[in-house]
């Protein structure tokens, strides 16, 4: 808790200075209790795609004028992490985090809803502050669900919310808890401040977004007059360090999300019994196809988009090694030429793991499944590859294709996941579409908030548009035609950035505060004067 010694604003105009004021931990855990009885309906809550919303009661003016003061961002991101939202796959129990969001939002007097899925304690939560119907609402979209953990693997409990050397550990503090408390906390900031927008703020905490049906897409079919929006802002754009892991070097805001798509590698061979093992085995003819896949790399493609981005990063960086490869990278007219400067950037920058997905079509070996028994030799063993294409680079048609010619002599099978009923052809003909749908334009007014405040927020930073390597749930809106953006607001170095699905997850307290700043100056262009 020492960092907050050190919380100071970067200028007069900057926010939370009288917010935090006072705030201790009990009165903030005591003061979320209060709306309690307000989401009493809550506390029987029927999941089921029939069942109602749980809706805040709408606050009155007099009760919104005396609203308490915003959350501490590190206080509410302690209590995010302590509720476990794993998602397996089938769901995470999101319905306890929901309801302490409610209160949350109830208690600064802004009307907000719980909305089940068909999954029991799968949640969504969404909060609307009213504007003053200038434009269409601006949506935030946070996941309220994480990724399970590897709980031996973590030096301290993965749902403690431990704060260590300036550190705040735990499964979601950057993917993307910490990002929803940040934004969360500015909103609230000038919520208490009487604030009024010049439209809709919508604040969506969803749920399925790491896996599962019921997430962002099945909402919007549900319930598009909840969501329907004129930009929307979710998680993606780094902001990256420099050497020496704290100075900003580089912001970034995220106009596209890379193409997500599955392989599934198959060998086949005899199922026998183990005291007679066959020479080549599924087992082993599928390991020496990963070997060959494993030491393979897609070409490098650059677009508009991530040339940008690395232009940007060659402004930006202080190693004088690392700015000549990106130059030369930028320069590059063969495809020799290309693939080597490549390899230089990839060796010489400090974020090597996110540079490389920047540059291609990359695969992911994530799961490998083979056998049932220990004395059967099975008859078949499988690998997934998860892989994602970049957006106007190499087609996953061509991905695939070039994969199959590389196993072609290696006796397995090469099988694009498709969902049930869908065809390759009509699954490859999908992937095309999403291939071709162009980045979010970089002239509109949340694309110059974000740029405006990352330029007050972290003035000896370099500010650019650029290509989100993974992906987000930006899918409903985009398929309108909605634009979407993404940033995670706290500057990061290498190992925080690996910590992502990672073990030992977390950023630091400073760069939560700081990009707490960043975020509510973001919504402060919007604010009436």
């Amino acid at each position: 808790m020492t960092d907050r010694q050190g919380d100071r604003l970067a200028d007069d105009a900057s926010p939370g200075r009288s917010d935090r004021a006072g705030l201790t931990r009990r009165r903030f855990l005591a003061g979320s209790a209060v709306g309690a009885a307000g989401v009493a309906a809550g506390s029987g809550l029927v999941s089921g795609a029939a069942s109602p919303s749980v809706a805040a009661p709408a606050v009155g003016a007099a009760a919104a004028t005396a609203a308490r003061p915003a959350p501490d961002p590190l206080e509410l991101l302690q209590r995010m992490i302590r509720f476990d939202t794993t998602n397996t796959g089938k769901g995470g129990n999101t319905l306890e985090h929901g309801r302490m969001l409610l209160r949350l939002w109830t208690d600064a007097g802004v009307p907000a809803e719980i909305i089940p899925t068909p999954v029991a304690n799968n949640v969504h939560v969404i909060a609307r502050i009213k504007g003053a119907g200038r434009a269409k609402p601006l949506l935030f979209l946070g996941h309220s669900d994480v990724v399970p953990v590897e709980r031996e693997n973590w030096s301290v409990d993965p749902f403690a919310a431990v704060v260590r050397n300036g550190e705040i550990y735990g499964r979601g503090a950057l993917d993307m808890k910490g990002a929803n408390s940040a934004s969360i906390t500015a909103l609230l900031r000038h919520v208490a401040q009487g604030a009024r927008f010049d439209r809709d703020i919508i604040v969506l905490t969803d749920c399925d977004e790491e896996a599962g049906e019921y997430g962002s897409g099945w909402l919007a079919k549900q319930h598009w007059d909840k969501l329907d929006a004129g930009s929307v802002l979710t998680e993606g754009g780094w902001f990256l360090a420099q050497k020496d892991g704290t100075t900003p070097m580089l912001t970034s805001v995220t106009r596209q999300d890379k193409v997500y798509f599955n392989l599934d590698i198959t060998a086949k061979g005899t199922a026998t019994h183990s005291s007679k093992p066959d020479r080549s085995p599924a087992v082993v003819t599928l390991s020496r196809a990963l070997v060959d896949l494993g030491a393979w790399r897609a070409p490098v493609r650059l677009t508009p988009v991530t040339r940008e981005y690395f232009d940007a990063l060659a402004r930006a960086t202080d190693d004088a090694a690392l700015e000549r490869a990106l130059r030369l990278l930028l320069r590059a007219r063969d495809r020799r030429t290309l693939e080597r400067a490549a390899g230089l950037v990839e060796k010489r920058s400090g974020y090597p793991w996110l540079h490389t997905a920047l540059l291609r079509t990359t695969h992911a070996f994530v799961i490998e499944e083979a056998g049932y028994k220990e004395n059967v030799i099975p008859s078949e063993a499988t690998a997934r590859l998860n892989c994602r294409a970049v957006p106007g680079g190499q087609k996953p048609r061509e991905f695939l294709a070039q994969v199959r010619r590389l196993l072609r002599d290696r006796d397995v099978t090469v099988t694009l996941a498709t969902t049930p009923g869908q065809s390759e052809a009509q699954a490859l003909a999908a992937l095309d579409e999403t291939w071709a749908t162009p980045p979010a334009s970089v002239d509109t007014d949340l694309f110059h908030a974000i740029s405006q405040a990352s330029v007050r927020t972290y003035p000896g930073a370099v500010f650019t548009p650029a290509l989100f390597e993974a992906g987000t749930s930006l899918s409903p809106w985009r398929k309108k035609g909605i634009p979407g953006y993404g940033v995670y607001p706290y500057v990061i170095d290498n190992e925080q950035l690996v910590g992502m699905h990672g073990n030992d997850e977390r950023i630091r307290v400073q760069a939560l505060r700081t990009g707490t700043d960043f975020m509510y100056r973001v919504f402060d262009r919007f604010r009436l004067r």
